[in-house]
């Protein structure tokens, strides 16, 4: 599919590098090396891609692993960090576990996954122990949290074949990584479905893409399921789920008829029972 610009994604390593670094006198037309940096990080959507589910990786244990062994089950929510980041992406995960916390119908231990990968190939297994640590501990009362949320490590040739994958473009700025904050949202296939952007998720928001990623068969209702996805689109341009008003009108048409299909039927079986003697 033709890959496609997502919007303005924070970028806040990337900022604050900029403030740090003097600006060029005014009236010197000079080439920015911060403009130059910003413009190179970002996400170019790739929705009906596919990641390179045969990709080795190892996890938080030093075990070599295949990407694509995280995909059975159920859809995959894929975040792109890396574990010596002091602020942005601790927060995105304590914030992604919250927003999950507050999701309704929907389990992390029961429905999906989420599988988060280090951009940085120097990243050490230790490290990733750390930081899985500080989320696992969080789980409380969920199974199995090594299982169901994996922190991955890679060397560049993994890294670079998954972030292309999916479109994530990035940065190394001194000793840090300027990077987008998004969510992307995978199918059980290993399909690029949706990207979810921004710090802090919006839980309806997220439990409409684990939806919509398997296709209804998630959850504890899939009839509900069904009636979400027929009455809530995702808007591209909002970057978030809105009702779909034709789907309503059309429901709302059919069940109209219904309601004065049955009416007639009542009229029409009492004036037969009049008519009769």
């Amino acid at each position: 599919m033709t890959g496609r610009l997502a919007p303005a994604v924070p970028v806040v390593l990337a900022l604050a590098w900029m403030l740090s670094v003097p600006r060029p006198v005014e009236g010197h037309a000079v080439n920015d090396p911060q403009d130059e940096i910003l413009r190179s990080v970002g996400v170019d959507e790739k929705l009906g891609g596919a990641i390179p589910r045969d990709a080795l990786f190892r996890n938080q244990k030093g075990d070599e692993v295949r990407l694509g062994d995280y995909l059975a089950g159920g859809p995959v929510l894929l975040t792109l960090n890396y574990y010596t980041c002091p602020m942005l992406c601790p927060l995105t995960l304590r914030s992604l576990l919250d927003t999950m916390d507050r999701m309704k119908g929907i389990a992390l231990d029961r429905d999906f996954r989420v599988v988060t990968v280090s951009i940085n190939p120097e990243d050490r297994p230790e490290v990733a122990r750390a930081r899985a640590g500080e989320i696992h501990d969080q789980m409380r009362g969920k199974s199995d949290p090594a299982s169901r949320w994996p922190f991955l490590l890679g060397d560049e040739k993994a890294i670079g074949a998954l972030t292309g994958a999916v479109g994530f473009r990035y940065r190394k700025v001194g000793n840090e990584y300027a990077h987008p904050d998004v969510v992307v949202v995978l199918t059980p296939r290993g399909e690029i479905s949706r990207y979810l952007y921004g710090i802090e998720q919006d839980p309806a928001d997220l439990k409409l893409a684990l939806i919509e990623a398997a296709g209804g068969n998630i959850g504890e209702s899939t009839a509900l399921n069904r009636v979400l996805l027929f009455c809530f689109q995702y808007d591209p341009v909002g970057k978030k789920y809105a009702l779909y008003a034709r789907n309503i009108m059309r429901a709302g048409g059919v069940l109209t008829i219904a309601l004065l299909g049955g009416l007639l039927l009542v009229l029409w079986k009492r004036g037969r029972g009049k008519a009769t003697p």
